[in-house]
Protein backbone atom coordinates (compact mmCIF):
# COMPACT_ATOMS: atom_id res chain seq x y z
CA UNK A 1 0.00 0.00 0.00
CA UNK A 2 1.57 3.29 -1.10
CA UNK A 3 1.49 6.23 1.28
CA UNK A 4 1.98 9.80 0.10
CA UNK A 5 4.88 10.94 2.29
CA UNK A 6 6.64 14.28 2.04
CA UNK A 7 10.38 14.16 1.33
CA UNK A 8 12.24 13.18 4.48
CA UNK A 9 14.29 16.39 4.40
CA UNK A 10 11.09 18.48 4.57
CA UNK A 11 9.92 16.49 7.59
CA UNK A 12 13.30 16.91 9.25
CA UNK A 13 13.42 20.65 8.47
CA UNK A 14 10.02 21.11 10.08
CA UNK A 15 10.76 19.25 13.31
CA UNK A 16 14.54 19.09 13.81
CA UNK A 17 14.79 22.01 16.22
CA UNK A 18 12.09 20.66 18.56
CA UNK A 19 13.44 17.13 18.27
CA UNK A 20 16.98 18.27 19.10
CA UNK A 21 15.74 20.34 22.06
CA UNK A 22 13.85 17.31 23.37
CA UNK A 23 16.89 15.03 23.08
CA UNK A 24 19.23 17.54 24.76
CA UNK A 25 16.75 18.19 27.58
CA UNK A 26 16.30 14.47 28.19
CA UNK A 27 19.83 13.14 27.69
CA UNK A 28 21.85 16.24 28.57
CA UNK A 29 24.09 18.49 26.51
CA UNK A 30 26.79 15.83 26.18
CA UNK A 31 24.61 12.96 24.95
CA UNK A 32 21.53 14.75 23.57
CA UNK A 33 23.06 15.43 20.14
CA UNK A 34 24.00 11.75 19.88
CA UNK A 35 20.42 10.72 20.69
CA UNK A 36 19.18 13.23 18.09
CA UNK A 37 21.53 11.79 15.48
CA UNK A 38 20.45 8.22 16.28
CA UNK A 39 16.82 9.33 16.03
CA UNK A 40 17.35 10.84 12.58
CA UNK A 41 19.21 7.77 11.33
CA UNK A 42 16.52 5.40 12.63
CA UNK A 43 13.75 7.55 11.20
CA UNK A 44 15.48 7.75 7.82
CA UNK A 45 15.86 3.97 7.69
CA UNK A 46 12.21 3.36 8.62
CA UNK A 47 10.71 6.17 6.54
CA UNK A 48 10.32 4.29 3.22
CA UNK A 49 8.30 1.52 4.90
CA UNK A 50 6.03 3.88 6.86
CA UNK A 51 2.37 3.01 6.32
CA UNK A 52 0.64 5.99 7.91
CA UNK A 53 1.44 9.66 7.33
CA UNK A 54 -1.11 11.20 9.72
CA UNK A 55 1.15 11.83 12.72
CA UNK A 56 4.69 12.13 11.45
CA UNK A 57 5.68 14.53 14.26
CA UNK A 58 4.45 12.06 16.87
CA UNK A 59 6.27 9.26 15.05
CA UNK A 60 9.55 11.21 15.20
CA UNK A 61 9.13 11.97 18.90
CA UNK A 62 8.34 8.30 19.57
CA UNK A 63 11.69 7.35 18.05
CA UNK A 64 13.46 10.14 19.98
CA UNK A 65 11.84 9.10 23.26
CA UNK A 66 12.96 5.50 22.76
CA UNK A 67 16.51 6.54 21.82
CA UNK A 68 16.75 8.64 24.99
CA UNK A 69 15.51 5.73 27.10
CA UNK A 70 18.03 3.42 25.42
CA UNK A 71 20.80 5.90 26.23
CA UNK A 72 19.70 6.28 29.86
CA UNK A 73 19.48 2.55 30.36
CA UNK A 74 22.92 1.95 28.88
CA UNK A 75 24.38 4.81 30.94
CA UNK A 76 22.87 3.32 34.10
CA UNK A 77 24.75 0.06 33.45
CA UNK A 78 28.13 1.77 33.14
CA UNK A 79 30.27 2.44 36.19
CA UNK A 80 31.07 6.09 36.83
CA UNK A 81 34.36 6.75 38.64
CA UNK A 82 34.20 9.38 41.38
CA UNK A 83 37.07 10.72 43.48
CA UNK A 84 35.14 10.57 46.78
CA UNK A 85 31.80 9.10 47.72
CA UNK A 86 29.53 11.86 49.09
CA UNK A 87 28.37 11.52 52.70
CA UNK A 88 24.74 12.50 52.07
CA UNK A 89 22.44 12.82 49.09
CA UNK A 90 22.58 16.15 47.30
CA UNK A 91 19.75 18.66 47.50
CA UNK A 92 17.17 18.20 44.77
CA UNK A 93 16.88 21.78 43.44
CA UNK A 94 17.44 25.26 44.82
CA UNK A 95 14.45 27.58 44.33
CA UNK A 96 14.28 29.25 40.93
CA UNK A 97 16.94 27.00 39.38
CA UNK A 98 15.63 25.96 35.95
CA UNK A 99 18.57 23.64 35.21
CA UNK A 100 18.04 22.05 38.60
CA UNK A 101 14.36 21.62 37.82
CA UNK A 102 15.20 19.63 34.69
CA UNK A 103 17.73 17.68 36.75
CA UNK A 104 14.82 16.73 39.03
CA UNK A 105 12.72 15.82 36.01
CA UNK A 106 15.56 13.49 34.97
CA UNK A 107 15.04 11.55 38.22
CA UNK A 108 11.41 10.75 37.39
CA UNK A 109 10.39 7.33 36.04
CA UNK A 110 10.77 6.94 32.25
CA UNK A 111 7.13 7.48 31.27
CA UNK A 112 6.61 10.47 33.59
CA UNK A 113 9.86 12.08 32.46
CA UNK A 114 9.06 11.47 28.81
CA UNK A 115 5.49 12.72 29.16
CA UNK A 116 6.57 15.95 30.86
CA UNK A 117 9.30 16.59 28.31
CA UNK A 118 6.99 15.89 25.38
CA UNK A 119 4.30 18.11 26.86
CA UNK A 120 6.39 21.10 27.95
CA UNK A 121 9.45 20.95 25.66
CA UNK A 122 7.94 19.64 22.45
CA UNK A 123 4.50 21.15 23.15
CA UNK A 124 2.78 17.99 21.95
CA UNK A 125 -0.91 17.41 22.60
CA UNK A 126 -1.79 14.46 24.82
CA UNK A 127 -2.88 12.38 21.82
CA UNK A 128 0.61 12.61 20.29
CA UNK A 129 2.25 12.01 23.67
CA UNK A 130 0.18 8.82 23.92
CA UNK A 131 1.48 7.72 20.52
CA UNK A 132 5.08 8.51 21.50
CA UNK A 133 4.82 6.65 24.81
CA UNK A 134 2.75 3.80 23.35
CA UNK A 135 -0.09 4.27 25.83
CA UNK A 136 -3.62 5.66 25.91
CA UNK A 137 -4.31 9.38 25.96
CA UNK A 138 -5.64 9.05 29.50
CA UNK A 139 -2.40 7.34 30.57
CA UNK A 140 -0.39 10.14 28.95
CA UNK A 141 -2.38 12.72 30.94
CA UNK A 142 -1.88 10.64 34.10
CA UNK A 143 1.88 10.43 33.55
CA UNK A 144 2.13 14.20 33.15
CA UNK A 145 -0.06 14.75 36.22
CA UNK A 146 1.85 12.24 38.37
CA UNK A 147 5.21 13.65 37.30
CA UNK A 148 4.14 17.20 38.10
CA UNK A 149 2.73 16.13 41.46
CA UNK A 150 6.01 14.44 42.35
CA UNK A 151 7.99 17.49 41.27
CA UNK A 152 5.77 19.75 43.38
CA UNK A 153 6.57 17.72 46.50
CA UNK A 154 10.31 17.40 45.82
CA UNK A 155 11.19 20.79 44.34
CA UNK A 156 10.95 23.84 46.60
CA UNK A 157 8.78 26.63 45.23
Amino acid sequence: MAVDLPPFQHLLDAHAVDLHRFCVAQAGPDHGPDCFQETVISALRAYPSLRDSRSLRGWLFTIAHRKVIDHQRSAARRAVPVPDVPEAAAEIVPAGDVDGLWASVALLPDKQRGAIALRYLADLPYAEIAVALDCSEAAARQNVRAGLARLRTEVPA
